[in-house]
Order: C-alpha cells, then structure tokens, then sequence
C-alpha cells in the first residue's frame, strides 16, 4: 500500500494557483491511471492498482479538503484508517506540494526534512508526530521584490509560466510511477535534476 497525499486549498477559487499544484498532480495521476476521486467526508480520495500486471501496487490517492495549514489532521485519519502504522510512513506515505525554494519547473524527491516554511508540511510533521514520509517537491519559484509570498502562492501562474508548470506537474506524475515501480532511491537519482535554465545559468 502507498498513500499519496496532493496539497492544496478546497475550492475552485484556488485550483488554479501555484499552492494547488499538488492537487492538479493528484488529478493528472488519477486521471492516468484511472482511479476515480469521490470526495468522502474532508477527504477526496481513490484506490486502484497501479504499474504492470506482473508487479501491481496498490495505491490510496488522496486530496485533503481541509485549508492547507489544517492539512494534517485528515491524512492522519486516512493513514489510520488504511492501516499504515507509524513507523510504515517512510515508506508508504508520498506527499505532492509546492515549494518556492525550487525554481519553477524543478523536481525534487525527498525522504524527510523540515516543513521549509511550507504550513500544510507543518501541519502533517505536527499532527502525525514525524517527519519521516516522502515528498515530491514542485518547484514555483519565489515572488519577485514587492510582492508577499501569500499573494504570490495563491495567485494563479502568468501565461508564460503556464507551459512550464503544465510540463512539471507531467513530471511529477512519472516521477510518482518511477517510485511506486523502482523505489524512492532510483526516483530520486532520475528526477533530482537541474533544469535546462539552471544549467544555463
């Protein structure tokens, strides 16, 4: 059994927004691997089997619907409702969010680490009492000089950023298959890499 847990504010007026993506990674990843989202109290999940028919692996794909900084107690109550033990989490637990300390378009897979000034990771780390679970960066990039982080992160991606975030969020989807079919290490060492731009730089 894999959780993957996507980030994000419920509604329609933030589904566009930068803070969403792990939502939209969500979507795009149920929408592929056809596994229907029904929402189920402050939860929208699905359940399906995933990868080759020689090596399925059972996966639970959940949305909380909770504001993002009360993210945690709703994954805590599906965690425990699957069945996933505490010190299962490491290996069983993949959460999907945005992070402004990537540039826009970078991945990053992780193990662990801090919540990185990211409340709805904060809210997770608190409630589940551990850091120790996967994580699937999106990197949106930081605000440009004036504008504040809040206004930033809750506005939608200019149109030039558009095909770019599109791109990553793909990404995102293959990197999640990569895990669920190679394990966190082998995804990491394909997906860990600088963009074109940063190369560039």
């Amino acid at each position: 059994m894999r959780l993957i847990v996507g980030l994000g504010n419920p509604g329609e007026r933030y589904a566009r927004t930068r803070h969403n993506v792990g939502f939209r990674v969500l979507e795009r990843a149920a929408a592929r691997w056809a596994i229907p989202l029904r929402t189920a109290g402050d939860v929208r999940q699905g359940r399906g089997l995933v990868g080759s028919s020689e090596r399925p692996v059972d996966v639970a794909l959940a949305q909380p619907l909770a504001w993002m900084n009360l993210s945690g107690p709703p994954v805590k109550a599906l965690v425990e409702s699957l069945g996933i033990a505490p010190e299962q989490l490491s290996d069983h637990l993949i959460v999907v969010h945005d992070d402004l300390d990537l540039p826009l378009g970078r991945l990053r897979l992780k193990r662990r680490g801090g919540p990185g000034g990211h409340n709805g990771i904060l809210s997770l780390i608190t409630t589940l009492d551990t850091d120790e679970f996967c994580r699937v960066k999106l990197g949106i990039g930081r605000p440009p000089l004036g504008i504040a982080v809040a206004d930033y992160v809750l506005a939608p991606f200019l149109a030039e950023e558009v095909p770019q975030a599109d791109a990553m969020i793909e990404q995102a989807v293959l990197a999640l298959e990569s895990v669920l079919a190679d394990g966190m290490a082998a995804a990491m060492n394909r997906f860990n890499v600088k963009t074109k731009q940063e190369e560039d730089e």
